[in-house]
């Protein structure tokens, strides 16, 4: 699907109270700018938002931070935000949000975001599957990207994955197994498994394609 470029995005996007638009000053700091010491989730390729800030509604015990790598798309996360006028509980509940940030930025930059042992998970939904074996390096569960997550992790820290795409499902399972991480869980079947569909938040992209039939694969590892 091509990118439609939204002009305006990019200086709303930098505006926004909830985007943090020089997160490389933050780096083992982003305790001090929540302004407590909660566990941090980051949710890498977050697209329009819908499951991350369900998330930070629901554990308001939790600090999250949705990174997203192209303005025009982290503009629709924000775009629901701005509805101050309706009457919604989700809308109103919005506006206090205090547990919830946004980074504009490419994942390839989170060592230079994040310090060592300064996040507690990280979620991946739906990423790029990046086809071409020549992109292999691209794709957001590969063995280089793994070595990254595994320095910003705690000890113990785990990373969610979900993806319709059942190649890349294999890839990743492969990397994780070339890269000795732990496989707590794991099923190419989502919305059937009743362990793991416990309390499931969907995304986009996930309403969209398990409405049409198609399974949804997840799995969660640690170092």
């Amino acid at each position: 699907m091509r990118l439609r470029n939204i002009p305006r995005a990019t200086k709303i996007v930098g505006n926004h109270k909830l985007v943090i638009s020089n997160p490389k000053d933050y780096k083992d700091k982003w305790c001090k700018v929540f302004g407590n010491t909660h566990p941090i989730h980051i949710e890498i390729g977050m697209g329009k938002g819908q499951f991350i800030t369900q998330k930070a509604l629901e554990n308001p015990e939790i600090n999250y931070i949705g990174i997203e790598r192209y303005s025009s798309v982290l503009l629709r996360a924000l775009e629901r935000f701005n509805e101050i006028e309706g009457s919604d509980k989700v809308n109103l509940a919005l506006q206090n949000i205090g547990n919830l940030l946004f980074i504009c930025m490419d994942a390839r930059e989170i060592l230079e975001v994040f310090g060592v042992d300064e996040i507690s998970k990280i979620y991946l939904n739906f990423s790029d599957p990046w086809p071409k074996s020549r992109h292999a390096k691209r794709r957001l569960t590969s063995k280089e990207f793994l070595e990254h997550y595994k320095r910003v992790l705690v000890k113990q820290g785990k990373l969610e994955f979900k993806t319709d795409n059942v190649d890349l499902f294999n890839f990743s399972l492969w990397q994780l197994k070339e890269s000795r991480w732990q496989i707590e869980a794991s099923t190419r079947d989502l919305h059937q498994d009743e362990s793991l569909c416990q309390n499931n938040i969907m995304t986009e992209y996930e309403e969209k394609f398990s409405g049409e039939g198609v399974r949804i694969c997840k799995l969660i590892c640690r170092p």
